[in-house]
């Protein structure tokens, strides 16, 4: 299936928010805990790699083209209302 940067979007903005796992043409995955670490663009998104001070902010980006997007998987809700990063194991 191919992606379009409207669907993205649309899943990026649907509230509440719910995690999301990117999926790559290659296997290589990226889990997303806040809506503001995606940046959509018409054939790339940009996914920030959340800061240990503030996980609704990056520390580094990655260009990632829409085209390589072949799977939006829902991971499971963070538990806690405050905490924005991946849950503890």
């Amino acid at each position: 299936m191919t992606f379009t940067a409207d669907d993205v979007q649309a899943r990026i903005r649907e509230r509440p928010f719910l995690p999301i796992r990117f999926v790559t043409t290659t296997g290589q995955t990226y889990d997303i805990y806040h809506p503001d670490l995606v940046l959509v663009g018409r054939r790339f998104l940009i996914i920030g790699t959340p800061s240990t001070e503030n996980p609704s902010q990056f520390d580094q980006t990655t260009r990632l083209p829409l085209l390589h997007v072949s799977e939006m998987r829902d991971l499971p809700p963070v538990s806690s209302p405050l905490k924005n990063g991946p849950p503890s194991q």
